[in-house]
């Protein structure tokens, strides 16, 4: 009577033990997530503004991400306050890393100074002698065009080969001992203020007009010297970017397009500075307005100010940033490669990423960031569109 019964509980334990891994695998969708790295929790502060955990979580996924590619430096300020400092191996909080195109922003900084020591002149044809030749339709362009990135001048920023793109032939190529008169020689394309088009070569023009503004010698040594002073006493030691050194080409230009190297942490510095709307410490370095000016949409690209980029989206619905995500506010230095300083006013918050991402693994260091972003309040205010 005793051996049916046996056999039925037999059956029941096997069945059992069948469903088991069904059980155990249905539970593990479920199941905490790994634990993190101590050097992923140290990286955070411990009251950042944030959740800790998760946003230790999400800058620990922009560092191990591999479609993100590599990621060198990552600081968060909130409130003025570092909350958050993480490098990769082979880095530190003193290692120079060059900003690529964030430097134009630096650039569009040293203008504004200028155009407040009344030595430029924002809605006047810019003096350029090259273009002031009677019937040249180049002697039109302005301060603001320029700033903006609509001078109408040729220009062709990226190709395929990248030895056919200006900028290449620019930096590298035939005009790398003078950049500037490289920028200035280039025929106009559109009707100066009709379109956008970014533009290296833009932000050396810009920085050949800084030089000319403050000297009128065109030896090399003269002219780099005058500009590297008045960068000096100005913007870098008001701001305490004390680790920033700057290029020069051989025609004693500021290679501003790019060519501009500092810290993490004083890139952080810079973005907070444009967050304080130009001022450090209470102390005015760049006018308020002149910040508002670079922060505005251009007339011709919603999605870029002036040598800055906007979180809105641009021509055809192209966003730089992340539009729609975050603030509306927000904006951004970039630069080639990955480097970014987010400036987000209504959250109190600059974020600053340098590393190494190509164009394909670009999307994925946006998408990081902008989950860093979303962890601190105030991003429920949507962009443009």
């Amino acid at each position: 009577m005793d051996s049916p019964r046996k056999f039925r509980l037999s059956l029941g334990h096997i069945l059992l033990l069948l469903l088991l891994p069904a059980l155990i695998g249905c539970h593990g969708g479920a199941s905490a997530p790994a634990p993190l790295s101590a050097a992923a929790l140290l990286a955070v502060g411990e009251h950042p503004g944030a959740p800790r955990e998760p946003l230790a979580r999400a800058i620990d996924a922009l560092f191990t991400d591999p479609a993100a590619g590599e990621t060198r430096a990552l600081m968060i300020l909130h409130n003025g306050r570092v909350v958050a400092e993480r490098y990769a191996p082979g880095y530190t909080r003193d290692t120079r890393l060059i900003g690529w195109s964030m430097s134009k922003s630096v650039t569009g900084a040293l203008i504004g100074q200028l155009v407040a020591d009344g030595r430029l002149r924002l809605d006047e044809p810019v003096p350029i002698p090259l273009w002031q030749r009677p019937g040249d339709p180049r002697g039109e362009i302005t301060l603001r065009q320029l700033l903006q990135m609509r001078s109408g001048l040729h220009h062709r920023e990226v190709t395929s080969p990248p030895y056919g793109a200006d900028t290449v032939r620019m930096l590298v190529l035939e005009g790398r001992d003078d950049m500037a008169t490289y920028a200035e020689a280039q025929p106009l394309e559109t009707e100066p203020g009709s379109q956008f088009r970014y533009s290296t070569a833009t932000t050396v023009i810009l920085s050949d007009l800084a030089a000319r503004a403050l000297t009128d010698s065109k030896n090399p040594a003269i002219r780099r010297a005058a500009v590297a002073d008045y960068l000096r006493t100005r913007l870098i030691e008001p701001i305490g970017m004390h680790s920033m050194v700057a290029e020069y080409d051989a025609a004693g230009t500021l290679i501003g397009g790019s060519m501009i190297y500092a810290s993490t942490r004083d890139w952080a510095r810079f973005g907070e500075f444009l967050r304080n709307g130009g001022a450090v410490r209470g102390a005015q370095i760049v006018p308020r307005g002149w910040i508002a000016f670079m922060t505005s949409p251009s007339p011709r690209n919603a999605g870029y100010g002036a040598q800055l980029w906007l979180n809105h989206f641009g021509p055809a619905g192209r966003d730089e940033l992340f539009a729609g995500r975050g603030p509306a506010s927000l904006f951004a230095c970039v630069g080639h490669l990955g480097q970014y300083i987010l400036v987000s006013p209504d959250q109190h918050l600059t974020v600053v990423r340098l590393g190494k991402s190509d164009e394909t693994q670009r999307d994925a260091v946006r998408g990081r960031l902008g989950d860093i972003v979303g962890l601190f309040a105030g991003v429920d205010q949507p962009a443009d569109h």
